[in-house]
């Protein structure tokens, strides 16, 4: 089964793109949202996240607190990379057991942090979503209630852009909605032809 790579920073759009990959038949891992699921529900993680940051981490009904653990591994590289290499591996074992189950032409695995963690390894194609900073602040802005500061620290903890782009095989501007479905469709139809799907 190939698997296809979609990243992109913040903002840039991955969530409108898989959206319209799922309505042309294709699996998609959504790895941000299933590493939160499992940070709530693997006693793993929640039994090392507690060893490690204290056991209010998590509350009363062993959810764990968010924002705290933002706060302490914010500005942080030790914290946040020990926190990876408790999910991140989770996460793997988690999306080869959803790959199993899956019947689509091609899977895509949705990550905001392809290249960082080094998944861009374990797949056979990339796509890249980028969008004009400007716009994707304004997009976060509404999407998350956050202040411009608040959203200009979370795009500088992720790679730059041109990482992303110089390393992908394909990639897609993001500048509204009704100018990215011919370039997602494109795509699809390229993909189909290089792993020879009929």
């Amino acid at each position: 089964m190939y698997t296809v790579g979609l990243t992109g920073g913040i903002g840039s759009g991955k969530t409108v793109v898989s959206k319209v990959l799922e309505n042309l038949g294709i699996a998609v891992y959504n790895s941000d949202t299933e590493a939160k699921l499992l940070m709530n529900n693997d006693s793993d993680i929640i039994n090392k996240l507690k060893m490690i940051f204290g056991y209010d981490i998590y509350d009363n009904e062993n959810k764990l607190n968010r924002k705290k653990l933002a706060d302490l591994i914010f500005n942080n590289k030790d914290k946040l990379n020990t926190v990876n290499s408790i999910v991140h591996p989770a996460v793997k074992k988690h999306f080869k057991n959803w790959c199993e189950k899956q019947d689509s032409p091609y899977l895509i695995k949705e990550t905001a942090i392809l290249f960082e963690s080094g998944i861009y390894n374990d797949v056979d194609k990339i796509i890249t979503v980028t969008a004009p900073l400007s716009l994707r602040i304004e997009r976060l802005i509404k999407r998350d209630n956050a202040t411009k500061e608040e959203i200009m620290n979370r795009i500088n903890n992720q790679s730059d852009d041109s990482l992303k782009i110089n390393n992908s095989d394909y990639v897609i501007n993001n500048v509204n909605k009704e100018l990215i479905t011919p370039q997602i469709l494109s795509i699809h139809q390229n993909l189909l032809k290089t792993f020879n799907i009929k």
